[in-house]
């Protein structure tokens, strides 16, 4: 089943998550707007600044419309700085968010851009056992609560987390060619 995946596009890597997307042999579509949210079956926050993003998002008044696809039980997934955007709670310094998934985030917690690395993810669901994750100045999660599910950990920590259909990783995995990450948040609906 072709599904019709929305990246959110007012700042970041959304190309790269555009690329990701189609290599699955789905339809991709540009998100700046609130119009086309309501024809999507997912979402995709990527990375890029947080601040950045939550700055457009007010700006072009999509705080709320994507906030309200995260609670219509669609797929959503946020990498990087959407996985900031998508926490109840975020520090190093504090900022607002859309507070959708109960986790506490801290922001650029492994380092600044030189401080980016690659690992091999052992500690993850079986399906998702030894898939490469890349961290480029990553938040790190430091609390989640009771209705979230871990679904992989680096060095102990959550780095790829699941409210009911809501997705959030601290790395990038639109940077590797091993799609599983994105086929998991994906493959309810295929």
């Amino acid at each position: 089943m072709t599904l019709h995946v929305g990246v959110l596009a007012l700042q970041g890597d959304f190309a790269a998550h555009e690329r990701a997307v189609a290599a699955l042999g789905h339809r991709v579509r540009q998100v700046k707007t609130a119009a086309p949210l309501d024809s999507l079956d997912a979402l995709l926050l990527p990375g890029g600044e947080s601040t950045t993003m939550l700055k457009f998002l007010v700006e072009e008044g999509l705080m709320e419309p994507v906030a309200a696809f995260c609670r219509s039980g669609r797929p959503v997934f946020g990498t990087c700085a959407g996985a900031i955007l998508l926490a109840k709670e975020v520090s190093s310094p504090s900022q607002a968010s859309l507070g959708i998934v109960d986790m506490t985030v801290e922001r650029n917690a492994y380092g600044r851009q030189v401080d980016s690395f690659i690992a091999r993810i052992e500690d993850a669901v079986p399906a998702l056992r030894g898939a490469e994750a890349v961290f480029i100045r990553a938040p790190r999660i430091r609390q989640v609560g009771p209705g979230v599910e871990v679904l992989m950990r680096h060095a102990g920590d959550p780095v790829l987390v699941r409210q009911g259909p809501v997705y959030a990783a601290t790395f990038h995995p639109e940077m590797t060619e091993d799609g599983r990450v994105l086929q998991t948040v994906l493959g309810g609906l295929a």
